[in-house]
């Protein structure tokens, strides 16, 4: 064994015991051994977490607002410079969770500390009655983040999906040449095969549907805005904003718990659609699909997206003669468990079962 390989083995050691120090907090302070360097502020930070009730937990100090505030901004000042993106989006989801940190989300200096993500944007969507006037307009900022990025990244697949299926559902028989749909034409023409020049003559041309300045579809997303589905809630506004801006679909977003409330006219501004949006709550699903069917108009050109977990506060016999009505007439009807990237939702799956008996079916994404 070489002098530096000699040297670097212990220390490889040293950095794995370090490691699970700091996974297994102080209780392995004896059989782990002390830290130093970097590793002290990060020990802290996640001790402040982890162990509330130690020297440096965030939770020590639970009766005086004042002076818990500034070690709660220091703190995510700490876990964004030592962790990365991932893991400090983890600690703050634990930090509301684990220790009821509001004042996290109602000042403006620890707002602009924190890393926005959807989970951050929920808390603050159910904490928008209560955050002060001089925070709201951080707080927007914060949840603008969030909507642009996820904007960004969901507008022009969805977008190109939704335009390229309604595009194409119509059919041109005098199309121009861009808009020639090959495949159907070559197979309209194969009775005029010329096997010797091995060519088709395209006779019939087939083309894709032009472009209609009338709406094709119309797209009613009827979207419960519990507790349980806060994620949900950002995903499909931003889903229901891309459609709106759209001219092939016209659009309409209805949100409800026991209450109905619809936000149509905010679909241009997602932002201030979330806003408008109150967390929390019983469920009616039946109030709201009825509410949903006064407002179609064209059933058999209507699509109705419910997004929920299907767990019913309202008369579940009810909720499902207002699905079969729905089906009956015509509307393209969908039950979306979750609209998340947090794995498979919990949904009831007994009433799943009774609206996919009906055509109503149901799909988590």
């Amino acid at each position: 064994m070489s002098a530096d390989d000699a040297t670097s083995a212990p220390a490889s050691s040293t950095e794995r015991l370090s490691r699970w120090r700091l996974i297994l907090g102080s209780e392995a302070q004896q059989s782990c051994g002390g830290l130093s360097g970097d590793a002290l502020p990060m020990d802290q930070a996640l001790a402040a977490l982890y162990e509330p009730d130690g020297e440096q937990g965030l939770g020590r100090r639970r009766g005086g607002r004042g002076g818990s505030a500034p070690t709660v901004a220091r703190w995510l000042g700490d876990i964004r410079q030592y962790f990365p993106a991932s893991v400090v989006q983890v600690m703050q989801q634990d930090a509301l969770q684990r220790l009821n940190l509001q004042e996290m989300l109602t000042q403006p200096e620890m707002l602009e500390a924190v890393q926005p993500d959807v989970h951050l944007v929920a808390s603050l969507i159910s904490l928008s009655s209560v955050i002060p006037q001089g925070t709201k307009e951080t707080a927007r900022a914060v949840v603008k983040q969030v909507v642009d990025a996820l904007m960004r990244q969901l507008e022009e697949p969805l977008r190109a999906a939704v335009t390229g299926s309604l595009d194409r559902s119509q059919r041109n028989r005098r199309p121009r040449l861009a808009e020639v749909d090959w495949p159907r034409t070559i197979r309209a023409n194969l009775r005029h095969w010329l096997p010797e020049h091995r060519t088709v003559v395209p006779q019939t041309l087939i083309g894709y549907g032009r472009k209609s300045r009338r709406p094709q579809r119309e797209v009613v997303l009827c979207i419960d805005q519990s507790g349980s589905m806060a994620a949900s809630v950002v995903y499909s506004s931003i889903f229901g904003a891309v459609l709106a801006s759209l001219p092939a679909v016209s659009t309409k977003l209805v949100v409800f718990d026991t209450k109905v409330v619809d936000m149509s006219e905010h679909l241009h501004d997602p932002v201030e659609l979330l806003f408008g949006v109150q967390l929390g709550g019983g469920t009616d699903i039946e109030g709201a699909v009825a509410y949903c069917q006064s407002l179609i108009t064209d059933p058999r050109n209507t699509i109705f997206v419910l997004i929920s977990d299907l767990y019913e506060g309202g008369v579940e016999a009810k909720l499902l003669r207002r699905a079969a009505e729905l089906v009956e007439s015509g509307v393209q009807c969908v039950a979306l468990l979750a609209l998340s990237d947090e794995g498979a939702p919990a949904f009831d799956r007994e009433l799943a079962a009774k609206l996919a008996a009906l055509g109503v079916p149901s799909f988590a994404f």
